[in-house]
């Protein structure tokens, strides 16, 4: 019997994806076990983000199937998508707030479209999720252009727990940031999973994050994928493209780094 800790949150079985003749993925499979941090990376261009917009039903691939908590995604209703959706949070890339809303307001959307609760009980809910991210209690009244780029990826953050989801799911979380910003970002991420018992997938390139953060992460390549693993066993695959991304300077900093911590 499987225990919580066995389960798949997220089962990628064969997928291929193509835009017109260029291929991104071909024949990818990988599952997610329920409470790990798991993650995308690889060169640019080769479908990360892709890949977690076709986990989240904003696209299709053209071929295989994707299950989320247990659910075929390209087999559901959209009353059971509907539920699916409010199981997991979404960050994205460039934070994906609304800039005619203010950052609670923003927070506050999906309590409004998910749930029946008061206007007053969202209100507190999203002063609370605002606080959780580390903002100060001010910023819920400001725009998301009136804040850092640090500042708009936790109020980013903060929306995407306002349903107390399963499942978060980070796309490129650290981009933009400086190094400080981003290792406060980490520091937020870790902090959430443990307090809020979360499952993490997230794409990133940040090979600092991935030393820090990952449980598992899976290099995807230009079409199939490369090598799934903890970060210990990818540093020591004889593949010549994830050794390259390793062993190049910021992966040799990042790594010696991670290992000085441990």
């Amino acid at each position: 019997m499987a225990t919580p800790a066995d389960e798949t949150v997220i089962e990628v079985r064969n997928v291929s994806t193509r835009f017109g003749s260029a291929v991104v993925h071909d024949d990818v499979s990988l599952a997610v076990r329920r409470g790990e941090t798991f993650a995308l990376a690889g060169g640019i261009g080769c479908g990360k983000s892709v890949l977690l917009r076709e986990i989240i039903m904003l696209q299709q691939p053209n071929a295989g199937s994707i299950r989320v908590f247990g659910q075929d995604t390209q087999r559901i209703s959209e009353e059971e998508a509907l539920n699916l959706r409010r199981r997991w949070g979404v960050m994205f890339q460039r934070g994906g707030l609304f800039t005619s809303l203010t950052v609670a307001e923003n927070v506050g959307l999906p309590l409004r479209e998910h749930t029946q609760l008061s206007d007053g009980l969202i209100d507190e809910i999203a002063a609370l999720k605002i606080a959780l991210t580390g903002l100060p209690l001010s910023a819920g009244a400001k725009y998301p252009e009136e804040l850092s780029g640090g500042m708009r990826k936790r109020a980013s953050l903060a929306r995407a727990i306002a349903l107390d989801p399963e499942l978060l799911l980070l796309d490129e979380p650290t981009t933009g940031l400086d190094p400080l910003s981003a290792a406060e970002i980490d520091e937020l991420v870790r902090g959430l999973k443990q307090s809020l018992g979360l499952t993490i997938v997230m794409v990133t390139h940040d090979l600092d994050l991935l030393w820090r953060l990952a449980d598992r992460v899976a290099i995807l390549g230009y079409g199939p994928m490369l090598g799934i693993g903890t970060m210990d066993e990818l540093s020591r695959s004889d593949n010549p493209i994830i050794h390259q991304y390793f062993y190049g300077p910021r992966g040799r900093s990042a790594r010696e780094q991670a290992w000085k911590q441990k």
